[in-house]
């Protein structure tokens, strides 16, 4: 039986993908079969995987509200599948919450980031209560400026939410713009600093989920 993991957060520039795609990668070089689902009609998953012909991770377009019906042929043949959610999209988000076995939600250190998870957060919580409480969900900070109190500031921000937030965390790095261009992940790159703090990602969600 798979395991479906969904990256959300319906504000734009929050890391999604970026977290999608290389947690994606993280996953399979760990031996799993992984299924990377991109509902964003902007489809930059979709645009990832096709800059690289040699992308050992598939990439399939479900941006339809069906999702959770629409998923059940591909998740089948998949030992994990990870869901790149749309940003802006409340019906988008609650289907791929309806599907998801676990959920986790960028968000970077900024005010207007932390306002804008409320309305998600609802929305997973009253899964939460359907399902009594076996829908897994944490915030995890995304694009974190090394050096700075930002990144202590928004964990206790977060903190009010009473959600889990990974110990986890990406900072402010060109590499993964960099490798995204190119349809690679940071595992690609030489920074050795980005693949740690990846795979740091990668075993806490392991974790987690088992």
């Amino acid at each position: 039986m798979s395991v479906t993991i969904s990256i959300l957060n319906q504000k734009g520039g929050s890391g999604k993908t970026t977290l999608a795609t290389n947690i994606s990668v993280g996953l399979a070089r760990l031996g799993g079969r992984v299924l990377l689902v991109d509902t964003d009609p902007q489809g930059s998953a979709r645009d990832w995987r096709s800059a690289n012909e040699n992308c050992q991770v598939p990439v399939i377009g479900l941006d339809r509200p069906s999702l959770a019906n629409d998923l059940k042929d591909f998740s089948k043949q998949y030992d994990i599948v990870v869901i790149d959610g749309a940003p802006q999209l409340r019906e988008m988000a609650a289907a791929a919450i309806k599907t998801s076995d676990a959920i986790v939600v960028p968000v970077q250190p900024s005010p207007y980031d932390i306002w804008a998870t409320a309305d998600l957060v609802e929305l997973i919580k009253a899964r939460q209560e359907i399902t009594d409480g076996k829908l897994q969900a944490a915030f995890i900070v995304s694009r974190a400026i090394p050096n700075t109190k930002l990144s202590n500031e928004v964990i206790e921000a977060l903190s009010h939410y009473s959600m889990p937030i990974l110990k986890s965390m990406t900072f402010q790095r060109v590499v993964y713009a960099a490798s995204a261009s190119a349809g690679l992940s940071v595992y690609d790159a030489e920074d050795e600093k980005a693949k740690y703090e990846m795979q740091s990602i990668v075993e806490e969600l392991m974790q987690w989920v088992n």
